[in-house]
């Protein structure tokens, strides 16, 4: 099992939504968020006067899943959202020992 954590501009919250459900994902959490990466922001004028934005808005989506649905949703989630430039987001993949679904006591895949 693993859990993908898919970090993008709120523009492509939605596309990232459809790929989720065309692999038939196990759940969603969706988190607003803001910060920053190698950038380090941008900046922006506000009234003639320049104004560093070091904090940028975000959106944290995470799933969990088997290694086989997962891997399918990186692919299609480098090719959709690949554009080559700065701000295309990032893809966290981390491995996971155990689940536990709290209210029947089921572990592992069955209590995704």
């Amino acid at each position: 099992m693993k859990k993908l954590t898919v970090v993008v501009k709120h523009s492509r919250r939605n596309e990232v939504l459809e790929i989720f459900e065309s692999c038939a994902a196990y759940g969603i959490m969706i988190e607003d968020i803001s910060g920053y990466g190698n950038q380090r922001g941008s900046s922006t004028r506000y009234r003639g006067i320049i104004q560093p934005v070091t904090c940028l808005s975000k959106v944290k989506i995470e799933t969990v899943g088997d290694d086989e649905t997962i891997e399918t949703i990186i692919k299609l989630l480098e090719e959709r959202l690949k554009t080559g430039k700065i701000g295309d987001g990032k893809l966290f993949v981390e491995e996971l020992n155990d689940v536990v679904r709290i209210r029947t006591g089921e572990r592992g895949i069955k209590a995704l």
